[in-house]
């Protein structure tokens, strides 16, 4: 005998986080078929991105610093980079007054796949959006506010 299992919603398409997963595989699959040809995983790609972001205010960047731009986790952004820095998209250099610290900088050839993939990226996201229509500002907008409402916890 099974017992009846009791959810909020009516079926999974009123599930907010069931729609939110279920649209970020997705995307996420549109995203590798765009970063694949470039040799990038979307997780490379995000730290690359932030990488070529704070790099145009300061020509110290550190692995901390690359990691709060892309609100991912210190260790991974580390074994990540060093994975970049194999494939010579990145270089890591000892910090001038911090021991602890790494700078990180694009090579040309890191800035020129970057390139290639902001555009790729760009297009994927304009065409997986596009159904929004008038209303990408709002949807934007309200991710946003959901984002700053919950990454404290």
């Amino acid at each position: 005998m099974s017992k009846e299992i009791n959810f909020h919603f009516k079926s999974p398409k009123d599930s907010p986080g069931y729609l939110l997963g279920q649209l970020t595989m997705l995307w996420q699959r549109k995203l590798k078929r765009v970063l694949d040809p470039l040799d990038l995983t979307q997780t490379q790609f995000v730290l690359l991105a932030a990488l070529g972001w704070l790099s145009k205010k300061s020509n110290s960047v550190t692995q901390v610093d690359i990691a709060n731009q892309s609100n991912a986790d210190r260790m991974m952004v580390s074994k990540v980079l060093r994975t970049l820095e194999e494939k010579g998209f990145i270089t890591r250099h000892e910090h001038e007054t911090d021991t602890r610290a790494k700078i990180i900088r694009l090579t040309n050839a890191g800035e020129n796949v970057l390139q290639k993939a902001i555009i790729e990226v760009e297009n994927a996201d304009l065409d997986f959006f596009s159904g929004l229509d008038e209303n990408l500002s709002l949807f934007n907008s309200n991710m946003a506010d959901l984002f700053e409402k919950n990454k404290a916890e």
